[in-house]
């Protein structure tokens, strides 16, 4: 009679394949076997009758603030947000304090997040002017997720506005780069279109063609010199139409704020709570990105998870920052969204495990299979829950869907075969660990 270390009993696993009701069984971490096992034996068997398993979430875009601003959040409190919201793995961004742009800045913050956080982790590495020589190398080191552009000037100090910069960097990468994708130029001489203690003007400012602009510019320099390249956060129709045709370069991002808020209800109920770059939008936009949901079109959902205290998030606008919590709220909200009949199950796990693994080539997660990590989000599909900000795992302490319903809940949190959460409570200490990539140095 087969022996597992963990036995994940009666749950309906969601995976390639699709829907079946399946045990899973696993072996020092990883998967070892799916399908009957009610004849085996293990150390410890979960019962997950009624729920739906699957593979782990991935959150390939979060800022958590280390080092630097940690009044606002760190790599622990993050990624107990993360796994409190049944994400399993996060991409962490580089506009830190010090900047994420060397061998030894990544090397520290490997070194910080290592048995500290409680999800696993991979760190983008900022592309600036000056290392654009060295990002061959620097996307290629231990614990990097890939080199992050920002185009447009956002949270921290990071930018490369020009052509010339872009181009010095894209002829040296080999791995997929992510970009922030707003035209410098036209923010700069749209200032004027802010309007003091209206965040109403954030979007008008920060325009559909400022993003469409330095979409057009990026996909124009990755194809001269080949190079793979991804579009974060998305936010008009304009930008979906024109990805459509330029697939053979460009992947892009959705998040679920994008995709569940809009203006401008969002800023007169929210106010400054609702500031995010690039901005919510109107009713057209979101369309056009549920939309590019539909077809195909957008590869990867993240949150943009991005906190500030609410001290400074309440500052009149424009002095207001940019960002708002969001890894722990990303299952729930797109649950929600799910059994509102705006995407099907498999579509949501395409976006947050297998496309993730695909366009990072992420080695060994995003499908629930023989060999690969245990990696599980596990999902009570019909229980309607309220999400307060009492809830919320961040320093930061607050959602913008404060008394929100929704139906849909993670209720495990499950990382390499280890309940890292499990109905709302952290049920082992914390034991993260760097992500592997099949296109990266050892």
């Amino acid at each position: 009679m087969p022996n597992y270390d963990v036995i994940y009993r009666n749950g309906t696993v969601v995976n390639q394949d699709g829907r079946t009701l399946r045990d899973i069984g696993v072996t020092a971490g990883r998967v070892a076997f799916i399908g009957d096992l009610g004849q085996a034996s293990a150390g410890e068997v979960v019962d997950c009758t009624g729920l739906h398993i699957l593979p782990g979430v991935i959150d390939s875009q979060v800022h958590f603030r280390e080092p630097g601003p940690t009044h606002k959040e760190d790599l622990e409190t993050g990624s107990r947000a993360a796994v409190m919201g049944g994400v399993t793995t996060v991409f962490e961004m580089p506009n830190t304090d010090p900047l994420t742009t060397s061998e030894a800045a990544l090397a520290d913050k490997v070194s910080r997040a290592t048995s500290r956080m409680h999800c696993d982790f991979a760190f983008w590495v900022g592309g600036t002017h000056d290392n654009a020589k060295d990002v061959a190398e620097l996307e290629r080191l231990p614990g990097a997720a890939g080199i992050k552009v920002f185009m447009g000037s956002s949270t921290g100090s990071l930018l490369v506005e020009d052509d010339a910069g872009v181009a010095a960097i894209l002829q040296n990468t080999r791995r997929r780069s992510a970009f922030h994708s707003e035209d410098e130029f036209r923010l700069r001489d749209r200032k004027g279109e802010r309007i003091e203690g209206d965040p109403r003007s954030h979007p008008v400012w920060r325009d559909e063609a400022a993003a469409l602009i330095c979409t057009e510019r990026l996909v124009g320099i990755a194809k001269r010199f080949n190079a793979k390249i991804h579009v974060l956060h998305i936010s008009t129709a304009e930008e979906i139409d024109y990805l459509q045709h330029h697939k053979d370069v460009a992947t892009c991002e959705a998040t679920p704020h994008h995709l569940t808020l809009v203006a401008p209800d969002c800023y007169e109920r929210l106010g400054t709570l609702a500031q995010m770059n690039p901005p919510v939008r109107d009713i057209r936009a979101q369309a056009g990105i549920w939309k590019g949901i539909a077809q195909g079109i957008v590869d990867v959902l993240g949150s943009d998870h991005a906190p500030h205290t609410l001290e400074e998030k309440q500052k009149t606008y424009p002095a207001s920052p940019s960002g708002m919590t969001g890894v722990q709220t990303l299952v729930p909200t797109m649950l929600d969204h799910v059994n509102a009949g705006k995407l099907t199950l498999e579509r949501f796990v395409d976006l947050t495990s297998a496309g993730p693994c695909r366009i990072f080539a992420i080695a060994g997660k995003g499908r629930i299979a023989a060999g690969y990590d245990a990696d599980f989000t596990i999902v009570d599909l019909k229980r309607r829950q309220t999400i307060t900000n009492g809830w919320i795992a961040s320093k930061s302490q607050w959602t913008p869907y404060d008394g929100k319903q929704v139906t849909g809940w993670p209720v495990g949190t499950v990382i390499r075969g280890r309940r890292v959460m499990w109905e709302g409570d952290l049920a082992t200490p914390s034991g993260g660990q760097v992500v592997r990539f099949q296109d990266q140095r050892a």
